[in-house]
């Protein structure tokens, strides 16, 4: 479990998008992560890759796609 101490954005429709067309995150999936993100105040991604709902190499290439972004 990650807890933050700060509030953390929501994830936007074009990170959403990414996860799924990309990634092909399921629908479910998604629905988990952003409920746990929201309880954790913890980023997307990395409760997506703690509950091992993506790997190592997959949250490498969101957060290369966030930098992108930036």
């Amino acid at each position: 479990m990650v807890i933050s101490s700060h509030t953390q954005p929501t994830a936007s429709p074009q990170l959403i998008n990414f996860l799924q067309q990309k990634l092909g995150l399921s629908e479910n999936a998604l629905t988990l992560g952003l409920r746990q993100s929201e309880v954790e105040q913890a980023p997307l991604p990395v409760v997506l890759w703690s509950f091992g709902l993506i790997t190592l190499s997959q949250l490498q290439q969101v957060l290369d796609w966030e930098a992108e972004q930036q």
